[in-house]
This record gives C-alpha cells, sequence and structure tokens, in this order.
C-alpha cells in the first residue's frame, strides 16, 4: 500500500495531483504509512462514517454499472485504451443511458422535439459494446 501511495501521489503521473482530498471507506488497507504519504502530499484523508452503507450507494451504483456493461466485455493494452473507455461509458452514461430511478429520463436530456415520426437509429460506442436508439425527427 505504501507503493500505492506513492504512484497515486506521483508529481508527474499520479491520479491525485492537483486533489485535496481523498474520501474513502474504513477499509483496513488504508494504512497509517499510506495516510501519511497522502499527508506528505498535500491530501487531507476524509473517512466516512461506520456503519453508513448508503453513503456511498450512487458511487457504488457508477462503479458496478461500469464494470457490468463495459469493462468485462474489453481487453485492455494499455492506459490509454482503459481510459478511452472510461471517457466513451462516461459520455454514454450521463447523456445516453436511461436511469430507472429518474423514471427512465436521460440524466442530460437532449431537446425536446417531437421524435414520433422518424426511423430508428442505432447509436454505438466502443465498437457496439454500448449501444443507443433513438428516433431522429422527420
Amino acid at each position: 500500500m505504501e507503493q500505492i501511495s506513492r504512484n497515486v501521489t506521483d508529481c508527474d503521473d499520479g491520479i491525485l495531483k492537483g486533489k485535496r482530498y481523498l474520501i474513502h471507506d474504513r477499509d483496513p488497507l488504508y494504512t497509517a504509512e499510506f495516510l501519511s504519504i497522502l499527508t506528505e502530499s498535500g491530501i487531507e484523508s476524509a473517512k466516512i462514517p461506520p456503519c453508513s452503507p448508503n453513503l456511498n450507494a450512487f458511487a457504488e451504483r457508477f462503479v458496478r454499472s461500469i464494470k457490468e456493461e463495459c469493462l468485462e466485455r474489453m481487453i485492455f493494452f494499455g492506459e490509454r485504451s482503459l481510459r478511452v473507455a472510461v471517457r466513451e461509458y462516461f459520455t454514454h452514461y450521463q447523456a445516453e443511458r436511461n436511469h430507472q430511478g429518474l423514471g427512465n429520463q436521460l440524466i442530460i436530456a437532449m431537446k425536446a422535439e417531437d421524435k414520433s415520426n422518424g426511423p430508428i437509429q442505432r447509436k454505438q460506442r466502443l465498437g457496439g459494446t454500448l449501444s443507443y436508439y433513438n428516433r431522429n425527427a422527420a
């Protein structure tokens, strides 16, 4: 875990570069050494309260969705291909995927147009792994 903390706080390639806080659960993997290296890098550790299963529900749902719908269906040959897949999935998740919690609506809805007459078209992302069907106005 010490090596991981050095990697994530690396001044050139670390994913926590420029970040001020790391919000995490109370997993024993976050050792004192891990947290001290974060503190030395200027990152404040914020633990979520114990016995709070719903505190992280939205983040955990997104992680489950991206794993099941995208990451488990692909083979990555490097960090760049993983980043492209995550970026494409995030765009799909925000603008093209219906969400049950929102009444099967999109998070970022497109302009309201009468789309009852046009042909149905399929938009693909990541080589067809992600698909979105819409009806263009006639």
